[in-house]
């Protein structure tokens, strides 16, 4: 069917708001520890380094005098005055810390504060009742089991500083006279040409301007072996250059390169809460209410305050704050080492409700250039004499069948050097003069001015075509198509498989060529010859009739259906810039078959994350009831504390474990077989 225009206008949903959100909640300090703010920049500076370094130490210093208390309580009976002395000491060197965290939770709210504001109740409790030891014990335990925490966290940081380690260093930039001059990697920037050796890494994206070679780039788009590169082909910073050496032209650098985003997307990861954190953050103040009411009627009923500070302590909610953070952190690694990039991590759970695939033509399901379809050459003639005949006319202009032609000659292997007088007529074709004679490769308007009574093209040919004559002999009729790629009849099964049964192909192209490729990868709604706002009022309509479309595209015509599907996913290689930047998630290497591993690694982060707020819950109440039972004294509760804590950390980490190509999928040679090329 055809699309309709109507108008619909409807605000565009975009996550800035909530990555916003996001940054302006994020963790301002913890108990124990100073307060840093793990924004963008995640890795911690050498002055916060040291206040941590500083902390740490107060606290082995604590712990000493504590120990030092204890044992002079056991082994100097009557020296209790001493021992709470020692105590008290302890409890002063590490009250510091807690309440300046608790201080700064009063100015800017968080979940964490609320612990902060716990912790530092309970330092107070403790010393009203003359508890000097569980004073000093209760901030010193929590203050190595947060660092202990963060060290989990940090491991994330750990890598990406190792991502960051890909290109480090010095970058052989190539100057405008030819020579090489030694450049720090943060000095390279768009625009510039920079050489890499054999066995260096690519230091920025860029375009091979000049050499041939094999590159590895497994660490940026998951591809499991190395592929061939020459002039033209683009390549990721942090690649690794195996064979020869190769001259890149840098088209971007640090952050915004492949690699500095996705180390970006790791860093930001950390701002992501599951549904019942932002719960407990818009309802923080009654929270704390509600746990100071729980401690009072424990110590009303009971008389124990060990039991009111125990239930204090027990409602720290750190396993929550941190279930999903450790999930989306996994979940986005993961990706990335499987050539997916989340763009924000909310869309971990996004992925996971989808129904539906909206999903377009042109530079999505095919590869988005002409490609040589059909060869049809004369009597007599060889295919391989004519093909190379076309390459070397085309090899001097920029016409898409040009390229076209070059590249079908390159891949045979052909002779491809452009003739010394070649002549281009805009519109028409090429003629150049050969050892041979006069060569002319064109339309037929062309040809029949060289060809004596030249024949229509073959019917055969269904789409744009050229014809190659020499010295006024016609030799071979070329038809070109845009190829569908061969992974997507298996991409779109897979997604069948996984319950993506729903699925609509949504083109500005013909009705027929629409239909044509649909019946190749086993679409059965087509939407033609759609304009951009066409698309963009189909998706808002399967939006209203319940449905939660995944809409993949690569080109300015997608961008506004891109920007209001539920989840969206960009063809990253050849995508233009802002429909990369509208998507929810790019594809590195534009396979198909990632689409698939995105619904599975999303529907897996969302069920850890699930089952990680579960854990976080039941196993906060849990400690309270024991702790209001009198089951459980204040230090028990701070050591579970931190075991629960460490449950969830360790639940996200089998998250990294996820191996897509251990996964059973359809019939691979079907995925793999070579599609017939479709017109354009």
């Amino acid at each position: 069917m055809n699309a309709q225009i109507e108008t619909l206008e409807r605000a565009v949903p975009t996550v800035a708001k909530e990555d916003a959100h996001n940054a302006q909640h994020h963790r301002k300090g913890r108990p124990g520890h100073p307060h840093h703010d793990h924004g963008p920049a995640a890795a911690l500076s050498a002055a916060q380094r040291n206040l941590v370094t500083r902390q740490i130490a107060l606290a082995l210093l604590a712990s000493g005098l504590l120990a030092l208390s204890l044992a002079w309580r056991y082994f100097a009976p009557g020296g209790e005055q001493l021992a709470d002395v020692l105590a008290g000491l302890a409890s002063m060197l590490v009250a510091g810390p807690v309440f300046a965290s608790a201080w700064h939770s009063l100015k800017s709210p968080s979940l964490h504060g609320v612990t902060d504001r716990l912790i530092a109740l309970a330092m107070l409790a403790a010393w009203a009742i003359g508890d000097m030891t569980t004073a000093a014990l209760l901030p010193v335990v929590m203050t190595f089991g947060h660092a202990l925490e963060d060290r989990s966290v940090l491991g994330s940081r750990e890598a990406m500083r190792a991502l960051g380690k890909l290109t480090s260093g010095s970058v052989r930039r190539v100057k405008s006279d030819g020579s090489i001059e030694e450049v720090p990697y943060e000095a390279v920037c768009a625009g510039d040409m920079v050489e890499i050796v054999a066995g260096a890494r690519i230091p920025a994206d860029g375009v091979v301007r000049r050499g041939r070679s094999s590159v590895d780039n497994g660490s940026i788009t998951g591809e499991s072996l190395p592929i061939d590169v020459d002039e033209g082909v683009a390549v990721f910073a942090g690649a690794m250059n195996i064979d020869g050496p190769l001259r890149i032209e840098v088209t971007s650098a640090g952050e915004q390169s492949t690699l500095g985003k996705i180390i970006e997307l790791l860093e930001r990861a950390e701002q992501v809460k599951p549904p019942i954190t932002q719960v407990l953050e818009r309802y923080m103040d009654g929270y704390l209410a509600l746990v100071l009411l729980i401690a009072a009627i424990v110590w009303f009923a009971s008389t124990n305050a060990s039991a009111m500070l125990a239930v204090i302590v027990a409602a720290c909610p750190c396993a929550l704050v941190l279930a999903a953070p450790a999930t989306a952190i996994a979940g986005i690694a993961v990706g990335a080492r499987h050539g997916v990039l989340f763009r924000s991590a909310v869309f971990l759970d996004r992925i996971g409700e989808i129904d539906s695939l909206i999903i377009d033509k042109t530079g999505t399901l095919t590869h988005g250039e002409l490609r040589v379809a059909d060869v049809l050459v004369q009597p007599g003639v060889a295919t391989a004499q004519a093909v190379a005949l076309a390459a070397r006319l085309g090899a001097g202009s920029a016409h898409p069948v040009s390229r076209a032609l070059t590249r079908h000659a390159a891949a045979t292997e052909q002779d491809i050097t452009p003739f010394e007088r070649t002549r281009e007529l805009p519109g028409l074709g090429l003629v150049a003069d050969t050892p041979e004679g006069t060569a002319v490769i064109g339309r037929a308007e062309l040809l029949r001015d060289y060809v004596q009574a030249l024949q229509p093209a073959p019917a055969v040919i269904d789409g744009p075509c050229v014809g190659l004559a020499l010295n006024g002999q016609l030799l071979a009729w070329f038809g070109f198509a845009d190829a569908v790629r061969a992974e997507s009849a298996g991409a779109l099964a897979e997604l069948r498989a996984l319950g993506l049964v729903r699925q609509t192909l949504l083109t500005g192209d013909r009705d027929t060529v629409a239909r044509k490729v649909a019946a190749l990868v086993g679409i059965d709604t087509i939407v033609s010859q759609a304009l951009p706002h066409d698309k963009l009022d189909y998706v808002m309509r399967e939006l209203a009739a319940g449905h939660h479309p995944l809409v993949v595209g690569d080109g300015l015509n997608d961008v506004l259906a891109i920007k209001a599907g539920a989840t969206s996913i960009a063809m990253g290689e050849r995508g233009i810039d802002i429909a990369v930047e509208s998507a929810d998630i790019v594809l590195l290497g534009d396979d198909l078959r990632r689409i698939p591993t995105c619904i599975r690694l999303g529907r897996r982060c969302r069920r850890t994350a699930t089952i990680n707020a579960a854990i976080g819950l039941i196993w906060t109440i849990g400690i309270i009831a024991l702790a209001a039972l009198g089951l459980l004294g204040v230090v028990w509760v701070a050591i579970l504390h931190n075991v629960g804590t460490f449950i969830v950390i360790a639940n996200a980490g089998r998250l990294l474990r996820f191996d897509e190509d251990a996964i059973a999928r359809p019939d691979a040679s079907q995925s793999r077989r070579e599609l017939r090329p479709t017109q354009q």
